[in-house]
């Protein structure tokens, strides 16, 4: 994390624009606080990925809540196509500054965009979009992209792809369950189990009706999240010897589950003062 910071601010005086990708189920959560000291004073465009497992509603709010704030935003889905329209579109509109005093001068040049954003929120999988091609390395899970790579959009954008980075210390409980849920923070270093009872809690109060079909389970207790587990693992038949219920392994296939997007379309924190329970 601090060497691709080191990046990041050496290669920033030779940016015009920083793309910041986002994850749209937990759009503040996944914003790094480093990136407004490393981009200062320069052009900022938001993209709100992974937006079709998002609560559109949700998504609208954030996409205003950001718009009031300033910023160029779009929300996207970084495994479909025909989206390359209004990402130029967007970023047009971003650096409409740059471009017209590139075109007082005369000078012909591309637009350098760098693609920054915390790890696994799908950064390369956009930029392959963007392209039409496998060009840079992504797989769903954090820590793929190593090294810088740059890329070439139509012959007027490069693309600058950054490996994923978090800020070095998450202060906000809630903001690393929410980083553990998506799959930002390594599966390796968790206890599944807590895990899956915090996002249970969670979804008691946002989606409750989501896992009780999911699972054909009586209800989600936002206060005893373990016997929610216990009783979804019973669902599945998941036992151990004797009997016992393989916890989990019903822990590991819910968490999965979620980020699969097969509980449906989920966010789960709001922008300030919607009214909303989970208003961050």
């Amino acid at each position: 994390m601090a060497k691709t910071r080191r990046i990041m601010l050496q290669d920033m005086k030779n940016i015009d624009m920083l793309c910041e990708i986002l994850d749209a189920r937990i759009p503040e959560s996944s914003r790094n606080p480093d990136l407004d000291k490393i981009a200062s004073g320069k052009k900022r465009m938001l993209v709100l990925n992974r937006a079709d497992q998002a609560d559109p509603e949700a998504t609208s709010k954030w996409l205003a809540y950001y718009r009031s704030l300033g910023y160029t935003v779009i929300a996207t889905d970084s495994k479909k196509g025909g989206f390359n329209a209004e990402f130029t579109a967007a970023v047009a509109q971003c650096c409409e500054e740059v471009i017209r005093r590139n075109e007082q001068k005369g000078v012909n040049r591309t637009i350098k965009i760098m693609i920054g954003g915390i790890p696994n929120v799908g950064k390369s999988s956009l930029i392959n979009r963007l392209l039409g091609k496998r060009s840079a390395v992504a797989e769903d899970r954090p820590g793929v992209t190593r090294q810088r790579q740059w890329f070439n959009l139509a012959g007027k954008y490069d693309f600058m792809d950054t490996p994923g980075m978090l800020w070095p210390k998450i202060d906000d409980d809630e903001v690393g369950f929410r980083l553990a849920f998506t799959g930002t923070i390594r599966d390796e270093i968790l206890d599944v189990e807590l895990l899956a009872c915090k996002l249970l809690s969670t979804l008691a109060v946002l989606y409750p009706e989501a896992v009780v079909k999911r699972y054909n389970i009586t209800e989600v207790k936002a206060d005893a999240p373990y016997d929610t587990l216990e009783e979804m693992a019973k669902k599945r038949g998941f036992l151990l010897g004797r009997g016992q219920l393989d916890t989990e392994r019903m822990a590991r296939v819910f968490i999965g589950e979620y980020r699969d997007g097969k509980l449906g379309r989920m966010t789960l924190e709001l922008p300030k003062h919607t009214g909303d329970s989970a208003d961050v």
